[in-house]
């Protein structure tokens, strides 16, 4: 059985070296397109892209972030009036008493100061694994594996884990992905998942990691019968 894990998860390395050789021809400049000068603005836009299109959350930071300049500004603003500056994003409710909570917290907690290691940022009212490693991958440079809802469900297509539990994802993924790339593998398959592998209408025919990915084979073979 050992040797069986051994040699799929060599495999596994291999076909991801692969995937980001060619989707780093796809994509050179991969990165997070949420805009952010600062820890504790990363960490609002965060929250504000919940649902939400990250277009429509730069554009609403742009104002937001002139406004609020520090961790203070956010905790001791009155939640209604956060509210209404956060509207257009949508369920702006629940992310301004988010918004708000991590900021007390980080207030109460750190003085005010976005810590620079996992277990203190998910210490933090609302910010789980995933954000928490946005955080340390963008701010501090701290190698970590974002994995959002195009991770998961890209890694699963691939065949890189059979898992649907964000946490366990990671912790697959690290096993398989150098660890130096966690940070742009996770923005590759960010990106290919918003431009080409789509939920709901994927272009396999437009994929170039098609002959990389389980799915894409199968489609492949599907198609190939049909032929």
């Amino acid at each position: 059985m050992k040797r069986k894990r051994k040699m799929g998860k060599g495999l596994d390395e291999k076909r991801v070296e692969q995937i980001i050789e060619i989707l780093e021809s796809e994509y050179p400049n991969a990165k997070t397109a949420l805009h952010f000068t600062n820890p504790v603005e990363l960490l609002v836009a965060t929250v504000l892209s919940a649902q939400c299109t990250d277009e429509r959350v730069n554009k609403v930071t742009q104002d937001l972030f002139r406004k609020y300049r520090s961790v203070e500004d956010y905790a001791r603003v009155d939640l209604g009036e956060l509210e209404e500056d956060i509207r257009p994003t949508g369920f702006f409710r629940n992310k301004a008493k988010a918004i708000k909570s991590f900021c007390n917290d980080l207030v109460e907690k750190f003085n005010g100061k976005i810590p620079g290691n996992l277990e203190d940022l998910v210490s933090l009212s609302g910010i789980g694994r995933k954000t928490a490693n946005l955080v340390l991958g963008e701010v501090f440079g701290i190698p970590g594996i974002v994995v959002d809802t195009h991770v998961l469900r890209l890694s699963r297509l691939i065949g890189l884990t059979k898992n649907t539990d964000a946490t366990k994802v990671e912790f697959d993924l690290m096993e398989v992905v150098p660890r130096d790339q966690w940070i742009r593998f996770s923005n590759l398959l960010i990106l290919h998942g918003r431009a080409i592998c789509i939920a709901r209408r994927p272009k396999h025919g437009e994929c170039k990691i098609v002959d990389l990915c389980d799915e894409g084979i199968r489609w492949k073979k599907e198609v190939g019968s049909n032929s």
